[in-house]
């Protein structure tokens, strides 16, 4: 269990922070930006959870229950990116692929009940459906910042996070679908001008 007793320590005051193994690195690292890109994903998720909980909408407690795993296993993965991949503690439980399987079988499970898609879908619609829109967008920035780290990195780890931003994309149609909105499809610029 961590125990954290001082949130503030002034030990990063002049622009360096501690990995797990007390490594001190400049907080501008490849290895900080990773870390800070997967903090921002789990917040958008944390956002999430909120627009649902205020939309007082009906039938949304497995997608929280969900969201909230996802939230667990983010951090996770953020504890082992704090960790150069040489200085992983023996006692750390690291993310394996039966997340990533979950993941594909819970895609699977939505796609079912979605039309197919005929456009890409414009990044719109209703709060619960935007922020996840973000989420994602966020997901692939941190995949970005993972693939610049590759070397130092379990291969599960780049696969879950490519995984999961499928996954929010799959769950944003899912949500608007349940919602009985309609998606906002792209219209290329071709179409819209002989539209004109």
């Amino acid at each position: 269990m961590v125990r954290i007793t001082k949130v503030y320590t002034g030990g990063g005051d002049q622009g360096q922070t501690s990995l797990v193994d007390g490594t001190r690195v400049a907080k501008s690292d490849s290895r900080m930006a990773m870390i800070g890109n997967c903090d921002e994903v789990n917040s958008w998720l944390g956002m999430e959870i909120m627009e649902i909980n205020r939309s007082n909408h009906e039938g949304f407690s497995e997608i929280i229950a969900a969201l909230s795993r996802i939230q667990n296993e983010l951090f996770d993965l953020g504890a082992e990116l704090a960790c150069p991949r040489d200085k992983v503690p023996e006692y750390m439980a690291l993310i394996g692929q039966e997340s990533s399987d979950r993941l594909c079988d819970e895609m699977d499970a939505w796609n079912e009940d979605l039309a197919p898609l005929s456009s890409f879908i414009l990044p719109t619609g209703s709060a619960l459906v935007s922020t996840l829109h973000v989420a994602r967008c966020m997901t692939r920035r941190l995949e970005r910042s993972m693939v610049v780290m590759k070397s130092e990195l379990r291969p599960l780890c780049l696969q879950y996070i490519n995984r999961l931003s499928d996954w929010i994309f799959i769950l944003a149609r899912a949500i608007n679908s349940k919602l009985g909105e309609e998606e906002t499809l792209w219209v290329p610029l071709g179409q819209r001008i002989s539209d004109r």
